[in-house]
């Protein structure tokens, strides 16, 4: 039985899922066209889908976003995940930098928050999907895929977007 949700409620709970998440994978588009994907510490995200990481302005990444700012952004943990699409620019803002300034970055900018090559990357969502197997809906989940495996059939849980859905931003 299907169960669909307001997009409100869909941001709701890929906002939930999101702030579960303390690193991403940020693919970006080579010139060659090839994709490439690297891990980022989230450094904030907004309500509205927005993140925000930690880059230097030298690195690969924003040679690539230069040529193609569009971006994805994915989360994996234990039968949680999230795919975020968006744009992506870079921001030398050093109030913002202040404010999501994190001493663990001091390994990448030893020069702590003044470091000059010390940036943020700011993805701006447009899109985003997520899977979420876990809890009741998750244990719900399980037991209609073993169900649906043994009958033959789709698990009934894919068309409840409580646990799957995708959503505009």
């Amino acid at each position: 039985m299907a169960t669909i949700i307001s997009d409100s409620e869909k941001r709701e709970q890929l906002n939930r899922l999101v702030k579960d998440f303390d690193t991403a994978m940020l693919i970006t588009r080579t010139a060659e066209g090839d994709l490439h994907s690297r891990p980022l510490a989230i450094a904030d995200q907004r309500d509205d889908g927005t993140l925000y990481f930690a880059t230097a302005v030298e690195s690969g990444k924003v040679r690539e976003l230069a040529a193609d700012s569009h971006v994805n952004v994915s989360m994996q943990a234990r039968r949680r995940f999230v795919s975020v699409t968006g744009t992506a620019r870079l921001v030398d803002d050093r109030t913002l930098i202040d404010e999501l300034w994190s001493d663990t970055w001091k390994v990448w900018f030893p020069k702590g928050k003044e470091d000059p090559s010390l940036r943020i990357l700011v993805v701006d969502a447009s899109e985003a999907a997520y899977w979420d197997d876990t809890g009741l809906e998750g244990l719900r989940y399980i037991f209609e895929s073993a169900k649906a495996y043994v009958t033959g059939t789709r698990p009934d849980s894919d068309n409840d977007q409580r646990h799957t859905a995708h959503v505009k931003l």
